[in-house]
This record gives structure tokens, sequence and C-alpha cells, in this order.
């Protein structure tokens, strides 16, 4: 909180701050040696692992509905940097070594995005789904998470929600970004498409798993405390065997807790404490 208000109070502050992150991380990247997946072949690979879709219109409260198709916009320009791409053995998927600088010189539109623990918008805004469609389809794999970032607010009620609360992703160029390691020995290919209604996609492989993934949430509740209202949930990954009947094993992915910005509604558990 104190950081979103010296970023509010000094925003020349904020930007700085941004530039030199943005650079700490460029360097980092060439130091490590880390082997980002770039090579885009059309011809899909053998087996889906994972498909999934999401919807692109939701009603948020408050906000410019243009925003929204602006998103869309977004989208058609940010798919065809992800269609195709091949994780083979050893690379890594990094959402921004692909999509890059959403800048208005290449087309990208004014869409929602959270900024400074505000809903802003800015030049990309919305590309978030499609971090959390590629998110979840790794999540079905055996990819491993490199990297992830989680939003600390909750910003509009569930809508038309598929997945459960806090299991996306928050990007912001290049600094936070997802990232997908392939340390299995197939390789892995990413699909994703847009339809009138939907943001849809699949994660394809060379080979199939030996195992099926499945997510799940756990211990979701709302609660008070200090004044604040919050959301928090568990996510767990189960893994099956092939029937889908069957669990072999689980582990607790994720502990989200996000502070809670909307009125919920007449009859939700809110617990209190402190």
């Amino acid at each position: 909180m104190i950081k979103h208000r010296i970023g509010k109070t000094f925003p020349w502050l904020y930007e700085v701050r941004v530039r030199q992150l943005q650079w700490a991380r460029r360097w980092a990247d060439r130091r490590s040696g880390v082997r980002f997946a770039r090579v885009q072949r059309q011809e899909p690979l053998a087996s889906i692992t994972a498909r999934h879709r999401s919807v692109l219109r939701r009603r948020l409260a408050g906000t410019d509905p243009q925003l929204q198709e602006n998103k869309i916009v977004n989208l058609r320009l940010s798919l065809p940097l992800i269609d195709g791409l091949v994780l083979r053995p050893g690379e890594t998927f990094s959402f921004w070594d692909r999509i890059g600088r959403t800048t208005p010189e290449r087309g990208y539109a004014e869409g929602l995005m959270l900024s400074r623990g505000e809903v802003r918008s800015g030049p990309g805004g919305g590309l978030c789904q499609l971090a959390n469609l590629l998110f979840w389809l790794g999540l079905h794999s055996s990819l491993t998470v490199a990297e992830r970032h989680h939003h600390s607010f909750d910003l509009f009620p569930d809508e038309r929600r598929t997945v459960p609360f806090g299991s996306g992703t928050s990007v912001f160029y290049n600094y936070v970004d997802l990232r997908l390691r392939n340390d299995t020995e197939r390789e892995y290919q990413f699909r994703v498409w847009l339809t009138d209604e939907y943001l849809a996609g699949e994660l394809r492989s060379s080979s199939e798993e030996a195992w099926v993934y499945r997510v799940e949430e756990r211990k979701h509740r709302f609660f008070e405390r200090g004044g604040r209202r919050y959301r928090s949930n568990e996510i767990w990954r189960l893994r099956l065997d092939r029937s889908g009947q069957q669990v072999l094993g689980e582990e607790k992915l994720l502990d989200n807790l996000a502070e809670v910005r909307y009125r919920t509604r007449e009859g939700t558990g809110m617990e209190q404490q402190g």
C-alpha cells in the first residue's frame, strides 16, 4: 500500500522505478542463459494435453464497454505471436519475450489494466486474459511454472467465471512475467484463436502424457479484517490416471489472498477477524 501511495504522489518516481526494473530484467535474462521458446510451427503436435476458453466480453461495473472492444483489438495483435509456439525440452516460455512492448505505434489500443492498485486504461490493456489462458493450460500439463504473479486486489465480482478465483496471473512489461519451463523430454505447443464470443486455446504435445491433471479450489472464503474485506482460497492440482477416476497424487499450488474492492452480494458469508 505504501508503494501505491508513493506512486500517486510522485508519478515521476514510479516511472523511474519501472524503467529500472525493466532494465534489470533484461540484464538478468542475458546473464542467466535461459533459452526462450521462439520457434512457431503451424502444423499441430499430435496430442491435445489441455483445452480452455474464456468469455471475451464481461459486465464490469463502472468501466467503459469500449475498453473491452479495444481488448479484442489487442488480442488480435498478440495471438499470432503465440499461436503455434513450440516449447522444446529445456526451453522456457516467456509471455513478454513473445509479446514485447504494447505501444500505440504497434497498433495496441487503450484497454483495462491494473496499475498501482487501481483500474486504469493503457495501451495493450486486457492482455492478462491471454496470460490467464496460457497459465491455466500450463497447469494442466507437466510444464514447470517458473514465474507467476498474482493480483493483490479482487476488483470485480464473478461474472461468467469458469475457473477458480485466484487461478490467473498478473503481467506487466517486462518484469512481471508469466514463464513456463519445459523440463520434460516431449515438445509442447500453444494454439490460440478468437471466436465471436471467446478467447480459446489448446496446449498440445508431441506424445501423450501418462496422466491427466485436475485443478480445484479449496477453503474459499470472504472475511473482514481491520475494516477491509478480503477473499482467500487455495488452488490444488490433482494428478489422475488417464481414465480420470483414480487420484495418483496432489499438490497445493497457490495460496491466494486479495483485498475485495466491490460490494459483495447479499447473503455472501463474510467472516469477521480482528
